[in-house]
C-alpha cells in the first residue's frame, strides 16, 4: 500500500498545498513500484504462448523430402508407413536439406522477442504508459511477420525461375527451400501470441500503478471538499486579507470565473484569426478586393471582442471578483 502524506492548512491561500506536498512522495512511490514489478517479469513467460509454435517447429522435421539429421529419410519412411507396397524413386540427385531453416527462424525470432522484453523494461520504469507497449509490441510483431512472410514469397519466386532450368534444381532446390519456407510462415504465425504474452504482463504493471494514482487523487479530492464543506459550515474560508468569505461570495466568484472564460476564449480566438490574416497578407504582394472583405470581417471581429468587454454583466462580474479579492 503506497504511504502519502497530506496536510490541509486552513487559512491563507494554501488551502490545497497538502496534495502538492505529497505528489513528490506518490512518484517515488509509483517509481519504485514500478521497478519492483517490472523486475519480477522474467522472459520465461514466454513459454507457455510458445508452447504451440514449438510444436509446429518439431513438426517441421518430419516434413522434408531430403535427409534430415538423426531422422533420415523421414518423408520416404512415413510413406512406406503409410502405403506399404510404395516404393520410392530413384533419383539421380540428392536435393538440398534446409531443416535448419526453421530452427534458424525459431531463433530469430527468440531472439527479437528478447530484445523486445529488454526494452519494455527499461521504457515501462522510464514511462508507464499503454502506448509505449502498444509500440513496441507492434514494431516486434511487424519484423517477425515480415520475415515469416517473405521467406514463402522468395521461395515462390526461386521456384518459377527454376522450372525454366531443369528438373534437377526444381525438385533439389527450389522444392526443399519453398516447403520449408512455408512451415516458418506457420511457425511465425503461431509465434504471435508469444509478444501478446510480453504485452500483457507488461501491461498490467502499468494498469496498476494507473490505478493507484487514479485512486490517490480521487481521495485527495474527496479530503479536499470534505475539508471545505468543513470550513463553510464554521462559517466561510478565510481570504488573503484575513476576512471570511461567504458562500454567496463563493458562488458569485464562480459565476465571475465562468463568464471570464468565455470571454477569453472569445478573445483568443480574435487574435488567433488575426494572426493567422496577417502572415497571410505578409505573404502577399498586392491585396484584392477579397482580401479587403476578409480585413473588414477581421475589423468586425475585433469590434465584437471590443463591445464584449464593455458589456455590462461583464463589468457587474469584474466588480464582484474585485470585491471577493480586495474586500472593500
Amino acid at each position: 500500500m503506497l504511504k502519502t502524506k497530506n496536510t490541509f492548512q486552513n487559512s491563507g491561500n494554501s488551502l490545497f498545498d497538502g496534495p502538492d506536498l505529497a505528489k513528490d512522495g506518490l512518484e517515488e512511490e509509483l517509481d519504485s513500484f514500478t521497478r519492483s514489478a517490472v523486475s519480477k517479469i522474467r522472459f520465461n513467460v514466454i513459454i507457455k504462448p510458445a508452447i504451440i509454435s514449438f510444436i509446429a517447429l518439431i513438426v517441421s522435421f518430419f516434413l522434408d523430402v531430403s535427409t534430415v539429421p538423426f531422422l533420415g529419410d523421414v518423408t520416404f519412411d512415413l510413406a512406406k508407413e503409410l502405403f506399404p507396397t510404395w516404393e520410392p524413386p530413384v533419383n539421380a540427385f540428392e536435393p538440398f536439406s534446409f531443416w535448419w531453416l526453421p530452427i534458424f527462424a525459431y531463433a530469430l525470432f527468440l531472439f527479437i522477442s528478447f530484445l523486445a522484453y529488454n526494452k519494455l523494461k527499461i521504457e515501462i520504469i522510464r514511462t508507464p504508459a499503454s502506448e509505449t507497449i502498444d509500440r513496441l509490441i507492434e514494431a516486434s510483431t511487424s519484423v517477425i511477420d515480415s520475415i515469416a512472410t517473405a521467406l514463402p514469397l522468395i521461395g515462390a519466386a526461386v521456384l518459377l525461375i527454376s522450372i525454366t532450368l531443369g528438373e534437377e534444381i526444381f525438385l533439389g532446390l527450389s522444392v526443399p527451400f519453398e516447403i520449408k519456407a512455408l512451415i516458418v510462415l506457420a511457425v511465425g504465425k503461431l509465434y504471435m501470441p508469444v509478444l501478446d504474452q510480453l504485452g500483457v504482463e507488461f501491461q498490467n504493471v502499468v494498469n496498476h500503478v494507473k490505478d493507484i494514482r487514479d485512486k490517490y487523487f480521487s481521495r485527495i479530492q474527496i479530503e479536499n471538499s470534505r475539508n471545505i464543506m468543513k470550513q463553510l459550515n464554521k462559517g466561510g474560508i478565510t481570504g488573503a486579507g484575513g476576512e471570511k468569505i461567504s458562500v454567496e461570495d463563493m458562488q458569485r466568484f464562480k459565476a465571475v470565473m465562468d463568464e471570464t472564460s468565455q470571454l477569453s476564449s472569445v478573445i483568443l480566438k480574435n487574435f488567433s484569426s488575426a494572426r493567422e490574416m496577417m502572415e497571410k497578407i505578409s505573404q502577399l504582394e498586392q491585396i484584392g478586393s477579397d482580401k479587403i472583405q476578409q480585413l473588414n470581417s477581421l475589423a468586425n471581429s475585433i469590434t465584437q471582442a471590443s463591445s464584449s468587454l464593455t458589456d455590462e454583466r461583464t463589468l457587474t462580474g469584474l466588480k464582484h471578483l474585485e470585491a471577493i479579492v480586495v474586500k472593500r
